[in-house]
């Protein structure tokens, strides 16, 4: 299995043009309800300290690990990075596609992180550009400010980008986990909004929560079928 390493985010910091590296990924482009949710994660300060190298293994591609795994990672990666997050609900994502609200929630966990930067360090405006994005996938980020890196899997090859893998992932399954409170005839807990088996003929029995995306095809089908 590949590792991700910080190979990428010291090459960036070597050259002298960025101060602050950060990693993006996000999590939910795929299910049928629920947000999509970005994270911005930038490290506070280059490993390892001695006994750590466990933990930071850990801190890999969320889809390699396991719900107790990222559960353990997520709290280490927050001791040990700045974190910004960055959500748009299902409205948003009907309104303007699930790719464009990847991008705004992207956008807004480089905003919050940035606040967060400001408060702890007194990062300024002026500073902005000091941050370089590594982001998970093939494309950049449109009509935005920063300079910037679509890495593919870069998640599964540099760290910043597996730290926030791991800390969207499991902020978007706590927010699954508490609408499965809400709304618990689709199985939320288990299939997190995916388009499970179970989670279609849920939807077929009884039709679209307010969660589900009504542009996504199994939920717009129903719809239609039923003149809603």
């Amino acid at each position: 299995m590949e590792k991700p390493t910080f190979d990428l985010e010291k090459k960036f910091l070597k050259e002298g043009r960025y101060d602050f590296i950060a990693g993006i990924d996000e999590a939910g482009r795929g299910p049928l309800a629920g947000p999509v949710v970005a994270c911005a994660a930038v490290l506070r300060s280059l490993p390892f300290q001695k006994g750590e190298s466990d933990m930071w293994d850990l801190i890999r591609d969320s889809k390699t690990l396991s719900e107790k795994q990222r559960e353990k990672a997520f709290d280490f990666i927050q001791e040990n990075f700045y974190i910004g997050i960055g959500l748009c609900d299902h409205k948003t994502i009907d309104r303007i596609n699930i790719l464009e609200a990847s991008f705004l929630a992207m956008k807004k966990a480089v905003s919050q992180i940035l606040r967060i930067m400001d408060q702890e360090l007194g990062i300024k405006d002026k500073d902005d550009q000091n941050l370089m994005i590594l982001l998970d996938g093939n494309r950049e980020i449109p009509n935005f400010s920063h300079s910037q890196r679509a890495i593919i899997q870069g998640d599964k090859k540099v760290k910043s980008i597996s730290a926030a893998s791991i800390i969207a992932k499991v902020t978007r399954d706590r927010i699954m986990l508490e609408m499965h409170e809400k709304f618990p005839d689709y199985g939320f807990d288990k299939n997190k909004g995916y388009g499970t088996k179970l989670h279609v003929e849920s939807l077929k029995e009884f039709g679209p929560c307010e969660i589900h995306r009504q542009s996504f095809a199994p939920v717009k089908s129903w719809s239609m079928e039923h003149g809603a």
